[in-house]
């Protein structure tokens, strides 16, 4: 008996983690609309290229919105399998001291991904390039588009990893929402994550500083809180202390028009120690910079969000370096986010990833929605759901042919 076909639609991570899975026990084909496999994967790696993240279990879980959703998933495939496949694959990996995993020194992004699809290849996997999914027929088969031409699919299963709606260069424009709206399948809008926020800076205070770190940060908001560097922008604020805080301040921004963070500048001290600084001296609001030790940068932001009032008391200064709150207007586009969230509506998927409406349909990766912050999680997501979608179909293919 001929092994059974299984077409993927989309040739980005969790669209070769799918095919990883099944090129052993299935005829695996994989329409890509672009040139090439992995753009984003590879633009990804630019940034730092975390391929997953060192903790594991509850931990792990507790990293994605809807992790009850994507338990199943990351138990399955969690970030010692991850590793695991990865050294099988000839990509040796090392810990960073954040706990991110990287690809041993030296090794380049390309470099991975093409450990991957030469695994690929050898299993005999078949890529189609240049053909973009456009439809759903009436019959509800999967139409795509080759130079003009509309071509039906047929396959025994069908994984579709189309990824979300950011960074569209590499071929994720979100656009795909609209064939499975006509079908009936519930989508959400698409939402930036992990991006930037805006702030209405004075003039001059952007010229002086933007481009400009703050290391050594705390960013709260809410039950919220991290540590880490936030950089000055031209718009506003990014980096990963605010990359991860978006979730919060998204939600918060749906009630309100403009919403505060609050930025500590000396996260490593209580208040209660600043203020013993105070204890016996004469301290000057001219001798801030050299009491506090606070770069110009801090300086200049304490001025800016502190009422004269409380500038020129010692005392209420010391509490605003704990305390200062930023007013955000709103968050960046979503094509500029590193990631985003909406897409299929989670209350349209079965626990192991194939459509409610037609089982034999599966939707991995990006394209659900659920969030995670950047660390190797974002990765670890997509690799997850489609191990567990390839793993799925292996088990109906086997049940089917007893």
């Amino acid at each position: 008996m001929s092994p059974e076909k299984v077409v993927i639609i989309g040739g980005g991570a969790a669209g070769l983690m799918a095919a990883e899975v099944l090129c052993e026990t299935h005829e695996v084909h994989i329409y890509e609309k672009g040139k090439a496999l992995g753009r984003k994967f590879l633009v990804a790696g630019k940034g730092g290229f975390n391929l997953t993240n060192a903790i594991y279990g509850e931990e792990l879980y507790a990293k994605y919105q809807a992790p009850s959703f994507l338990q199943t998933a990351l138990s399955g495939f969690d970030t010692k399998a991850c590793r695991q496949w990865l050294a099988k694959l000839g990509i040796p990996t090392y810990t960073g001291t954040s706990g991110r995993i990287f690809p041993e020194k030296g090794m380049k992004p390309i470099q991975v991904l093409q450990k991957i699809t030469d695994r690929l290849h050898q299993q005999n996997v078949q890529f189609h390039f240049q053909h973009e999914f456009v439809s759903f027929n009436e019959n509800k088969q999967v139409v795509v588009q080759c130079r003009q031409q509309e071509i039906t699919l047929s396959a025994d299963y069908i994984v579709f990893a189309l990824g979300g709606a950011s960074w569209s260069v590499t071929g994720s424009d979100g656009t795909w929402t609209n064939a499975f709206n006509k079908t009936g399948i519930k989508t959400k809008p698409f939402q930036a994550s992990n991006c930037g926020v805006n702030v209405a800076w004075p003039e001059e205070f952007k010229s002086a500083y933007a481009g400009s770190p703050l290391k050594n940060m705390q960013v709260s908001i809410n039950d919220f809180s991290m540590k880490g560097e936030v950089l000055i922008t031209e718009y506003g604020l990014e980096g990963n202390a605010i990359y991860p805080a978006v979730p919060e301040i998204r939600e918060a921004l749906k009630g309100k028009q403009t919403v505060y963070i609050q930025l500590d500048v000396k996260p490593q001290n209580t208040t209660d120690q600043l203020l013993d600084k105070l204890k016996g001296k004469n301290v000057q609001p001219k001798n801030y910079k050299y009491d506090f030790k606070l770069n110009a940068l801090q300086l200049a932001l304490l001025k800016l969000y502190t009422t004269k009032e409380n500038y020129l008391s010692p005392e209420l200064f010391c509490r605003q370096l704990k305390n200062i709150q930023i007013p955000i207007t709103s968050l960046r586009p979503v094509e500029e986010a590193i990631s985003t969230v909406g897409g299929i509506d989670t209350s349209e998927i079965n626990p192991d990833f194939s459509l409610k409406a037609d089982p034999k349909i599966y939707i991995v990766g990006e394209m659900l929605d659920w969030d995670a912050p950047t660390g190797g999680f974002l990765l670890q997501g997509c690799f997850a759901t489609a191990y567990c979608a390839g793993k799925s179909i292996i088990a109906a293919t086997k049940f089917t042919k007893l």
